[in-house]
């Protein structure tokens, strides 16, 4: 069993996390016996941080105890890929707007405590001010001003030196422009606050999408 970082493992080209809830199943994800503990498969091609992962991404700052705000946690697939990463001592703060979604989430959180679901707008984090200072900020969220709503978040809820974890959908943001001018962009607008890290396209599981993580200034 080769560990990658924390509780996150490669296993014959496989991304597997240990699960915080062995026996069950969040999306139909293979479950592996590895000693005392049971992995779950984590799929690429449903998950834009597995994604990223198996494109080589190194800077990963999720881990036990980490403190996460998701913006667009939809039905809670990639969430509870974190939930087992960063453990009982960590907690994940999930909002999400649909409420078709927030239903499908709110069985996976039952059965995690470290896992808090929000049903909110992402562009109003007054909704849920409550939230504490987080380690980390992930979104996913394809939208065309995604840069200003992680920006607004960022502000709000990210500690100095905190991080930020975002997917980019190229087509959600300008359909007629290329990819590529649009991750120009992006990085250009993150890089006036935050010290991009690391850039990573994610095809083939993920066409027309990138991934970057950051650090707040």
């Amino acid at each position: 069993m080769n560990e990658l970082q924390h509780n996150v493992v490669n296993k014959g080209g496989t991304l597997y996390t240990v699960s915080l809830d062995p026996g069950n199943k969040v999306y139909g994800e293979d479950l592996v016996e590895e000693g005392d503990k049971e992995l779950r498969s984590w799929d690429p091609n449903r998950s834009k941080l597995a994604a990223a992962l198996k494109k080589g991404l190194e800077t990963f700052p999720l881990g036990r105890g980490t403190k996460v705000l998701y913006l667009g946690a939809a039905q809670g697939t990639t969430p509870s890929h974190i939930s087992d990463i960063i453990e009982r001592e960590g907690i994940a703060y999930l909002v999400e707007f649909s409420e078709r979604a927030m239903r499908d989430l709110l069985n996976v959180c039952e059965r995690r405590s470290n896992m808090v679901p929000i049903l909110a707008d992402a562009r109003k984090p007054k909704q849920y001010d409550w939230v504490e200072e987080v380690d980390v900020l992930y979104q996913d969220v394809a939208q065309p001003d995604q840069v200003e709503i992680l920006e607004r978040n960022a502000n709000e809820f990210v500690k100095d030196g905190g991080w930020i974890m975002v997917a980019i959908k190229a087509r959600a943001m300008d359909v007629t422009e290329d990819p590529d001018s649009i991750y120009e962009g992006v990085k250009s607008k993150l890089n006036e606050n935050f010290d991009v890290k690391e850039f990573h396209k994610l095809d083939p599981f993920e066409d027309d999408h990138c991934f970057i993580v950051a650090r707040k200034s």
